[in-house]
């Protein structure tokens, strides 16, 4: 009788959002967010996500430079938990968290709201700031004729032709102080949806893809498991390679393909010790899950990786592929206008396309480069598809992060590649990639979902990746908690699919 009638009750509504500030994977503050619902009359508790906090500082930056992205950080995650627990809690009451496109809506025009404010408020200082230098500047003389003017330099004969003048970086995009509200309301928005719906994450995910329909089939991404991470600093001179990733062959199962990588990876400790010194249990770590080594030349460690894998028997290009992260934009000496891929060896936009042609075809088991050129170099991306887009992809990761814009301009300036890494931060919401990703598969570009540098232990993002039926899944490697809760869901969904 009790379920006769429970089919009458009306459907759960929010009631309350609570954001808190947690700690991520690597002791960074993030933003949690919990979602209670009125489920017949009561108020209960659903779920929580917690976001993972992204930064584009690189590994090399200056203390200072670090030290203000971390204040920038704390403030953004006490701005979001005010958000949340303000605003957003009393603006998303009474809605369907299954009605994932209202929220969505609901939360976009909150977004812009709050740029326009910070717009208006900077927009004031300036004007302030302007009187301020017009009432100084009109009590002083005028200094129109500076004393020892100088006639600009005449450009002297050393600019050679071949150093043609690159184009600049352009701006880091700003992200919005507080931005993370978003990213995390709406992805527990789609979390509570799936719990009271009563099916997994992914299947939500899919059918609100798919408009409510379940697809007739779901794949799951292949995974791109980072083995070495290659440090960037002295005594080792290789700058170039960040990652280097194993992709198992798709005709393994999942649980096939983690047992092979983890073989690999049993094998190239042993070839990383040291002669002579009792096994350690572990060496360093990557903050990214994976072991940490230098390399003095580009092939050292792909050639470490051959000899692994032949070691146990299995062989490159047949048993396992490899992508490289190259995350070129690090490596950019502005004032050269080169890239510096060793300590004091340099290469030019052109000379860097030569070198990866030469790589694919010395190493035809790399089937991915990862942001092998800045996202300015669009010339040279052109020119390294045509050499390779037929025998690797070309991915773009930090080339992409202006993606968000492809919505809104269909020809932006993206650069021309194969695919594209993207990553669920700051204020990106579930409805912006389940469009994104349609995008992306209709220009045949490959969507790979991604996991930022400060992941967290939550698992929500396997589950994006199954559900939007992104082609692969970079989640770093197979060590530290927040790294391997992934890949166990990965194999848990691989199970019950």
């Amino acid at each position: 009788k009790a379920n006769y009638l429970s089919k009458f009750s009306k459907a759960p509504v929010i009631c309350k959002l609570v954001g808190r500030k947690v700690l991520d994977g690597v002791g960074q503050p993030t933003l949690e967010v919990e979602i209670y619902c009125t489920v017949k009359n009561y108020e209960k508790r659903i779920c929580s996500t917690v976001m993972c906090s992204h930064s584009q500082i690189p590994e090399n930056a200056l203390p200072e430079t670090a030290e203000a992205d971390e204040k920038e950080r704390n403030d953004s995650v006490n701005t979001a938990v005010e958000w949340v627990n303000e605003s957003l809690n009393t603006m998303l009451r009474d809605l369907k968290p299954t009605d994932q496109c209202k929220v969505d809506k609901v939360l976009g025009e909150y977004f812009t709201k709050q740029v326009e404010r910070i717009k208006e408020i900077k927009k004031q200082e300036e004007e302030e700031e302007a009187e301020a230098t017009l009432a100084l500047t009109s009590r002083t003389p005028s200094a129109t004729a500076l004393p020892g003017g100088k006639k600009a330099a005449k450009p002297g004969k050393k600019v050679t032709v071949a150093e043609r003048a690159i184009p600049p970086a352009e701006p880091v995009e700003s992200v919005l102080c507080g931005s993370l509200a978003i990213g995390g309301t709406s992805l527990a928005i789609a979390k509570a949806g799936a719990t009271i719906s009563r099916i997994p994450l992914y299947l939500h995910i899919a059918r609100l893809k798919h408009d409510q329909d379940s697809p007739k089939e779901m794949t799951l991404p292949l995974p791109m498991v980072t083995l070495l991470n290659c440090e960037k600093i002295s005594p080792a001179k290789l700058k170039l390679v960040k990652e280097v990733m194993l992709i198992p062959p798709v005709q393994l199962s999942l649980k096939q393909g983690i047992e092979r990588v983890l073989d690999i990876q049993k094998e190239m400790m042993r070839l990383l010790e040291p002669p002579g010194k009792a096994p350690r249990a572990l060496k360093r770590i990557s903050h990214l899950g994976c072991l940490i080594t230098g390399c003095d030349s580009l092939e050292q460690p792909l050639l470490l990786m051959q000899t692994a894998c032949n070691n146990i028997g299995l062989e490159l290009g047949t048993d396992m592929y490899l992508a490289i992260n190259c995350a070129a934009h690090e490596l950019m000496d502005y004032v050269k206008g080169k890239y510096e891929m060793l300590t004091g060896m340099f290469k030019s936009p052109d000379e860097m396309v030569d070198m990866y042609v030469e790589l694919i075809n010395k190493f035809p088991f790399i089937i991915a480069l990862i942001d092998p050129l800045r996202k300015e170099d669009r010339q040279q991306w052109n020119n390294i598809c045509r050499a390779l887009g037929s025998k690797c992809y070309l991915i773009a990761e930090d080339a992409a992060t202006h993606i968000s814009k492809l919505k809104i301009d269909q020809n932006i300036n993206i650069p021309m590649c194969s695919g594209v890494v993207l990553k669920y931060i700051n204020q990106t919401k579930v409805s912006d990639l389940i469009e994104l990703t349609g995008l992306l598969d209709g220009q045949r570009h490959i969507t790979i979902l991604g996991s930022p540098d400060g992941e967290s232990s939550d698992d929500s993002l396997v589950d994006l990746a199954v559900g939007l039926g992104a082609r692969f899944i970079k989640l770093g490697g197979l060590s530290r908690g927040e790294r391997v809760t992934k890949y166990n869901r990965l194999l848990a969904i691989e199970e019950e699919l």
